[in-house]
């Protein structure tokens, strides 16, 4: 079994804008693809995490998210910054998509993403941790048995100063951004060999 990090996407890797339907709004973050370089270079696995009710709610398509995520991809290889998979929840149980409007285990705070990777990689979930800007990414790592780290970033400061929802789940640390939440996961976990 193996390390990760699952990262959520917007307002954890890159501006939160609202809901991203083209690859020009997509900018990272500062520090985004130092974060990850450090991680990578301490044998974490890098995995996206990211609610994608957009397409449930017809403001884009499947195809338009993975155009996005291809410019996601590119930008942080330009930073020499690579993640090994994204994955999305497209669903949501209020959607005008007929085809993606339901309840689900994929979408946070549920786990079945981060389950599902797991499975797809040989990932012990107890032996990683979840960087978000929203609760529901906090939710999530707790459901999974995974530690989490909040960002102030994004939703982030917003979210912590809210009392509804630092009631629902306790984040392992709260960073500033990715970097700092990255460096805080660093010091916490023993060096891995190849």
């Amino acid at each position: 079994m193996t390390r990760a990090v699952f990262l959520d996407r917007d307002g954890t890797l890159n501006e939160e804008v609202g809901h991203i339907v083209r690859p020009e709004n997509l900018r990272l973050l500062p520090n985004a693809g130092r974060a990850l370089r450090l991680l990578s270079s301490h044998n974490f696995r890098l995995i996206v995490i990211t609610n994608q009710s957009g397409i449930a709610r017809g403001l884009l398509t499947e195809e338009d998210l993975r155009t996005i995520n291809l410019k996601l991809q590119e930008e942080l290889a330009s930073e020499g910054a690579f993640v090994e998979a994204i994955y999305y929840c497209p669903h949501h149980p209020e959607g005008e998509v007929e085809l993606y409007k339901k309840s689900c285990d994929c979408r946070k705070p549920e786990p079945g993403m981060m389950v599902q990777a797991a499975r797809d990689f040989g990932i012990s979930l107890a032996d990683s941790f979840v960087i978000g800007d929203r609760y529901y990414d906090i939710e999530m790592a707790q459901a999974a048995g995974a530690r989490s780290v909040l960002v102030l970033t994004g939703h982030g400061q917003i979210e912590q100063s809210n009392p509804e929802y630092c009631s629902r789940a306790e984040p392992s640390f709260i960073a500033s951004d990715v970097l700092e939440a990255s460096e805080w996961i660093v010091r916490e976990t023993p060096a891995t060999r190849d």
